[in-house]
Formats: C-alpha cells, structure tokens, sequence
C-alpha cells in the first residue's frame, strides 16, 4: 500500500506539470499546487468542490506566506487513473476560468 501511495502522488505530480500547473517540490504524498492568490485560491477550491465534486482544501495566510497561498492534493493508494484524469480535468477548467497562470514549461509547450 505505501508503494502504491508514492506512486499516485508521483503519478498526480506528474500530470499536474504535464498541464502546466505550478506544484512545490514535496518529498511526501502531499502535492501543493501553488495559487498565489488568497482569494483565488478559496474560488478554485470552491469551484473544485461545486463544480466537480472535488475536496480540495486551501491554504492560506497565516499558514502560509502572502503570495504563497496554494492548494493541498492528497492522493491516496484508492484514487486509480480514471480519478486522476478528472481531478486534472477540473483543475485545468479552474485554472482557465480563474485566468491562473501557467508554469514557464507548459507555456512554451504550447507556442
């Protein structure tokens, strides 16, 4: 179960840089995917969560610094392919409607 565990968050980690969206480093099977903006990052987990079904917990000043707000993905050894697609599905959506910016990599992907 622990290697299945590492092996989701490494797999959501790596679809989330394959879209573009901006993630910290992290060692353990949390994986926060960086907003930047207070109230943008309590809109996109709202909309994760009214839209699609999606908890996704924000984190926001005073736990972490200005500017540095994010959300925190917890993949779990249960979440298969399929509930992956629909959690970057959904974020991809979110990231569009809220205009967040796209990581340098994804960026020149496309142009």
């Amino acid at each position: 179960i622990r290697a299945k565990h590492q092996e989701r968050a490494a797999t959501v980690k790596a679809r989330l840089r394959q879209a573009g969206i901006p993630i910290f480093p992290s060692v353990t099977h949390i994986v926060p995917i960086l907003i930047g903006d207070a109230e943008k990052c309590k809109k996109a987990s709202d909309m994760l969560l009214n839209e699609f079904n999606i908890y996704v917990q924000p984190i926001n000043y005073p736990t972490v610094a200005k500017g540095t707000e994010r959300l925190r993905v917890t993949p779990t050894p249960h979440h298969d392919d399929a509930a992956v697609d629909r959690l970057i599905n959904a974020l991809d959506k979110v990231w569009v409607a809220l205009d967040l910016p796209r990581t340098a990599s994804a960026q020149a992907a496309a142009e």
